[in-house]
């Protein structure tokens, strides 16, 4: 059987998901050839990880600029995007334009402008994109979405969503490239996506019209200083000042995160250990979301980056009754640990009240693997012979495009005052 090959593009935290499953569990369907980078300390240490952790032989290398040089030498059939979001569409319509399918990273891209790009050149091009949106596969979202399929509670009329980021993960995103709207879309892209495109597929609709506010209230000089915070500094390493701050990230502790980035920095400036602190923040920490769907239902969304636990509440109410779940999630830093605890499951519950009957709890098998178990299953129907998914779990870029641009939308209307039709965004 001829194997399946491909290239990847940015080798940071979220690269070893896929290359690393491709060199421990799919050596039988696919063929990774290539690393493509602005950074060539990070490709060695990709290369030095597919040696020593998945006994896989070293790939070759590209630089950034390299990227047409690397379709045409090593010919992949598709190319997997994992660079800083605002880089995502010009690889993957590049990559569709050299003739290759592509697996991209959520979020698809970062705003309304790239993200008709991409859908126009899918069209031109007539190549395949696949988002991988593993949340999807999560054991406790695959069951709502059974519930649901079954008309468990009737139709949905509405879904309350409110979605906890902590001090440790959700302040990561204020050390890092995601502080900048410019390279994320803020956190109603660029995490909120996941969110959005649960809800999508549990109502089996898209997005209508949108209206959101939001602000930086935590984070933030300003912020801190109205608190009283007097000592501030620009980045942990070598900082007197961040010895004892409980939200400065001490790279030089961490094995991963100093090979990755403390010890390749020299080459590209970039600086994983911001202050949360800091100047040049320019995304939201505090924002609610309402959205009206294709199908009349209606979503109430919020999303606090600074709270004590992570995890999430959502509630949905249909003709027949209500189910809500509750989700505890384990707390990590992207890229500095265990890749099965990112998004693991601490705690769960799902709870439906029958409109005239008892309520009960419905029991949901634990699923080893990240995100709730949900990463194994989306790389085997990746990478490998996907199983039948009466679900439909497997995420387009038309799934892509409409879980960004709901919060595309919001950020439009976080800057206007006003509510946003998503259609306008695609013209």
């Amino acid at each position: 059987m001829k194997k399946h090959t491909y290239a990847l593009v940015g080798c940071g935290s979220r690269a070893e998901m896929f290359y690393g499953a491709l060199a421990r569990d799919f050596r039988e369907t696919s063929e990774l050839k290539a690393f493509c980078d602005i950074n060539r300390t990070r490709m060695a240490l990709a290369n030095r990880y597919l040696r020593e952790k998945y006994d896989h032989p070293e790939v070759p290398v590209y630089g950034a600029e390299q990227f047409d040089e690397m379709i045409r030498q090593e010919r992949p059939d598709t190319v997997i995007v994992t660079t800083i979001d605002r880089l995502h569409h010009h690889y993957i319509i590049r990559a569709m334009e050299l003739g290759c399918d592509v697996i991209t990273e959520k979020p698809m891209t970062v705003d309304d402008e790239k993200c008709r790009a991409i859908m126009e050149a899918v069209e031109r091009t007539g190549r395949k994109l696949r988002v991988t949106f593993n949340y999807r596969y999560a054991a406790h979202h695959s069951k709502v979405k059974e519930l649901l399929m079954k008309g468990t509670i009737g139709e949905v009329y509405s879904i309350h969503f409110e979605w906890l980021l902590n001090t440790r993960h959700g302040a990561d995103y204020f050390r890092r490239w995601h502080r900048d709207k410019r390279n994320s879309g803020g956190l109603l892209v660029h995490k909120s996506t996941h969110h959005f495109d649960l809800v999508n597929f549990w109502l089996e609709s898209e997005p209508e019209t949108v209206f959101a506010f939001g602000d930086l209230r935590f984070y933030g000089r300003e912020n801190a200083e109205r608190r009283g915070v007097t000592m501030f500094y620009q980045r942990a390493y070598g900082s007197e000042a961040a010895r004892n701050d409980p939200f400065a990230l001490h790279l030089e502790d961490n094995e991963q995160l100093k090979a990755m980035y403390l010890d390749a920095e020299h080459e590209d400036g970039y600086h994983r250990d911001q202050s949360v602190f800091g100047d040049g923040i320019s995304i939201e920490d505090t924002m609610g979301v309402t959205v009206r769907y294709r199908n009349k239902a209606i979503l109430t969304y919020s999303l606090n980056a600074y709270m004590p636990w992570e995890g999430f509440n959502v509630a949905f109410n249909g003709s027949k009754g209500r189910i809500e779940m509750k989700v505890v999630e384990q707390s990590y830093v992207n890229g500095g640990g265990d890749k099965a605890l990112e998004g693991a499951v601490v705690g769960e519950h799902i709870l439906v009240f029958p409109m005239f009957g008892e309520p009960y709890r419905v029991e949901i098998e634990r699923k080893q693997g990240g995100h709730g178990g949900g990463d194994p299953i989306l790389l085997n129907d990746l990478f490998g012979v996907p199983e039948d998914d009466p679900l439909r779990r497997a995420a387009t870029h038309r799934d892509g495009a409409m879980s960004i641009l709901t919060g595309i939308a919001a950020n439009h209307s976080i800057r206007t005052g006003q509510p946003v039709k998503v259609d306008s965004l695609l013209r």
